[in-house]
């Protein structure tokens, strides 16, 4: 994801996303580089997120989406969520961030 390309509502969900954590690495979505893409329109209260997981048979994807949908209630509860799974591109570890990286070699 092009983070010069989000404003600053999708730039405050996605610092909400940071404290999504996948359970077996350890390391929070946004670092992870499983965010694809996040759409905010405050007008309609709305708040949609293209994620992908590590790989299509994560065992623990369910946790995730659902610790991702407890996390947008808490911050946004008036606001209806989409949450998208996409495949595409293939999630790697060339994805994550620096800090994602660091994380992961210390996992």
């Amino acid at each position: 994801m092009n983070l010069a390309l989000i404003n600053s509502e999708e730039t405050a969900v996605l610092d909400c996303l940071k404290a999504v954590i996948d359970p077996e690495l350890m390391v929070n979505i946004v670092d992870l580089g499983l965010v694809y893409g996040i759409e905010v329109n405050s007008k309609t209260n709305r708040i949609n997120i293209n994620l992908t997981l590590t790989s299509p048979g994560c065992p623990m994807g369910d946790v995730i989406v659902q610790d991702i949908e407890n996390t947008l209630y808490r911050f946004y509860p008036s606001y209806t969520q989409t949450i998208q799974l996409v495949w595409e591109p293939n999630w790697t570890p060339d994805l994550a961030s620096e800090e994602g990286k660091f994380a992961l070699t210390e996992f």
